[in-house]
């Protein structure tokens, strides 16, 4: 089977430029989002069957006229390009899901499923369910391979002024009934974000130690979570900035770079989404890191999500 034209000879238009226009002549309809899928997981076709009629033999195969299939010309096994992916099993149009990823792909502060709902026409609950499905996508499982890495925490969660009283209730260590998240970040790279029990040293160090480096230059502030860094075996060099005395930079040494990732987090969540519970709060963080590690480059993050697909299914 030949890979179509169409798709063997596709540029995309420019460096983050990807419009309405051009997402709407790639994917027409619901057959040109199954082509895309079929020839990103098999870009050569599907030339071998391995039934156990044909046992391994090469066949051609051919698209199943009114099903999401592709067939063996000789014993007719179907084989299924959603299986795996995060299509499996579901009824909603194709060109819906790889528009609600497009919305989501062109946006620089995310979208609610609630917006999803309004531009694609599905009721909430099947919004909320390609919402999630996308979004996990977008957790990556990733090192800090730069020489120069900052850490920081920051607490996501409502105003405790705004609360009652029996919510304030620390659970912790900080004072705040606010949910913390431990961060670190390259110097003009990526970041990582975890969602944390705490911010003890026995729950932060152990997390450093697996994301970053040996012999890495760590910045963080003089919080005293962070006063064994330079011991550990990694053999950190390990630099603090004391933000309590109102020193924010001191020449290399600062936490400016974490700092500002929080304000994308906070912004994010709290204009977009308005408010999120603990149990969903880690895929938030994924989402932003996500399109923080994935802010220069050089093809839309809607097809970075696409490929996405294709990679992850089984």
């Amino acid at each position: 089977m030949e890979t179509p034209k169409r798709l063997r000879n596709h540029q995309y238009p420019g460096a983050q430029k990807y419009t309405i226009v051009d997402f709407q002549t790639e994917f027409p309809n619901d057959d040109a989002c199954l082509d895309h899928i079929f020839y990103a997981r098999w870009p050569d076709g599907i030339t071998v069957c391995d039934s156990e009629k044909c046992g391994s033999v090469e066949r051609r195969h051919h698209r199943v006229e009114g099903r999401k299939a592709y067939a063996c010309d000789y014993c007719g096994k179907h084989i299924y390009p959603m299986a795996g992916s995060i299509f499996e099993k579901s009824t909603t149009p194709l060109s819906l899901w790889f528009y609600a990823m497009y919305l989501m792909g062109s946006t620089r502060c995310g979208i609610s499923a609630k917006q999803i709902q309004r531009e694609t026409g599905v009721t909430y609950k099947t919004a909320w369910r390609m919402f999630r499905q996308i979004r996990t996508l977008m957790s990556e499982d990733i090192s800090l391979e730069g020489s120069s890495v900052e850490c920081d925490e920051a607490y996501i969660g409502p105003n405790p002024k705004w609360q009652h009283a029996s919510k304030r209730k620390s659970t912790n260590g900080r004072g705040t009934s606010k949910q913390p998240v431990f961060g670190m970040v390259e110097r003009k790279g990526r970041v990582v974000a975890r969602v944390v029990p705490n911010v003890k040293e026995t729950t932060i160090l152990p997390i450093m130690a697996e994301k970053i480096l040996p012999a890495s230059n760590v910045f963080t502030d003089s919080y005293t979570t962070y006063d064994n860094v330079g011991k550990m075996e990694q053999e950190y060099v390990h630099q603090r900035i004391n933000h309590s005395e109102r020193v924010y930079v001191m020449g290399d040494v600062h936490t400016q770079t974490i700092e500002g990732f929080w304000s994308l987090l906070k912004r994010g969540i709290s204009g977009v989404y308005h408010s999120v519970g603990k149990d969903y709060l880690q895929s938030y963080c994924d989402e932003y890191a996500y399109r923080y590690n994935h802010r220069n480059d050089m093809k839309p993050m809607f097809t970075s999500l696409l490929e996405e697909v294709s990679q992850r299914a089984v």
